[in-house]
């Protein structure tokens, strides 16, 4: 949660005047779209707004958002966001990384402002390759990726951009897609979290790892492979034919179908966006037995890192007077006096 003063805003008032240089049918395009579109939602305010980026395809973004902008070094956006927000806690701070920026050289940076709960936003694309520095296995990529670093098949077990937010501390993990029409309700939920909100966004890379999530993001055809997670409903998919149930004897998740609509007694469950160990398994959950965990995953907020700061600074200075003379010239002073022509 960010400035409270809310402004009327366009889409056209976030747009800016730079050409927009990705490939042509990048899914950055469509996450760009889709920001610009949920910021007059938000009531944001271009002037109280800053877009921190690191290295890498995504982290062009500061050019193309009408507001304040830093395109900073490969891995320390996080740094550079940190500085920023503690400087001025009023500031409403997106930070922009990849697979690649934020994971590799960017994952100490990244662990740190999700552990301190800085309250900003955090978009972390993933394509799962190294898509400006031309196609090599990235962090995220799943093993068997053919890449120039990897050209026989890249054997890395991948990370797990969700499940790495979850462990670093994390108090909000949120997933969504490029194209879709659901990805602004999660931007607008992780906008409303006070604290690191963390979001997951997959990214169709169009020349060095095309059509990797077709088999759960595909623009259309993919939608029964998508669990779209709502709190306080049952986790149903596939047209509400199919949900998740726990089962209490293995702890685990598992796929249960669903005669007549009755949920209820398929077991499914329904999802508390609060529940940290459920927010694991859904995290966990693999592909094809399951279904894509989407949407909002975990929202639990606790007192912020910039609060603690704040308070921690009043609490130093009560009782004490501002004056810079009066401090410089405590203690043992000396005073030095002479020309370079009358040297002392």
């Amino acid at each position: 949660m960010n400035a409270p003063v809310k402004i009327e805003t366009t889409l056209k008032d976030w747009e800016t005047d730079q050409e927009v240089r990705w490939c042509p049918g990048c899914g950055d395009y469509a996450i760009l779209k889709a920001v610009q579109r949920t910021l007059p939602q938000l009531g944001a305010d271009p002037k109280n707004t800053v877009f921190i980026s690191g290295i890498g395809c995504s982290s062009r973004f500061p050019y193309y958002v009408e507001s304040y902008g830093f395109h900073t070094i490969h891995g320390r956006a996080p740094a550079f966001a940190t500085g920023a927000k503690l400087a001025n806690p009023d500031l409403d701070v997106w930070l922009v990384t990849g697979d690649g920026d934020g994971l590799s050289i960017g994952g100490n940076h990244l662990m740190h402002v999700l552990r301190r709960n800085v309250n900003m936003q955090i978009m972390l694309f993933n394509n799962e390759i190294y898509g400006l520095t031309k196609g090599q296995a990235s962090p995220t990529s799943r093993e068997g990726t053919k890449s120039p670093s990897t050209p026989i098949g890249s054997y890395d077990h991948p990370a797990r951009p969700a499940a790495f937010a979850l462990g670093s501390g994390a108090r909000f993990i949120g997933r969504g897609f490029d194209v879709s029409k659901n990805l602004p309700d999660v931007l607008k939920a992780a906008h409303a979290h006070k604290g690191a909100a963390f979001i997951e966004i997959f990214q169709n890379c169009i020349v060095y790892n095309k059509d990797v999530f077709n088999d759960f993001a595909a623009p259309k055809g993919a939608e029964d492979q998508q669990l779209w997670l709502e709190d306080g409903k049952p986790m149903l998919f596939a047209k509400d034919t199919k949900g998740i149930a726990l089962n209490r004897e293995t702890l685990s998740l598992e796929v249960v179908d669903v005669t007549d609509g009755d949920w209820e007694a398929a077991g499914v469950i329904v999802h508390d966006v609060k529940n940290r160990s459920v927010a694991h398994m859904l995290i966990e959950m693999p592909f094809g037995p399951f279904p894509m965990a989407l949407g909002v995953l975990y929202d639990d907020p606790r007192p912020t890192f910039e609060d603690a700061v704040i308070a921690e600074r009043k609490k130093a200075s009560e009782g004490k007077e501002a004056n810079l003379a009066k401090l410089l010239g405590k203690g043992q002073t000396w005073t030095v006096d002479g020309t370079a022509q009358d040297p002392v």
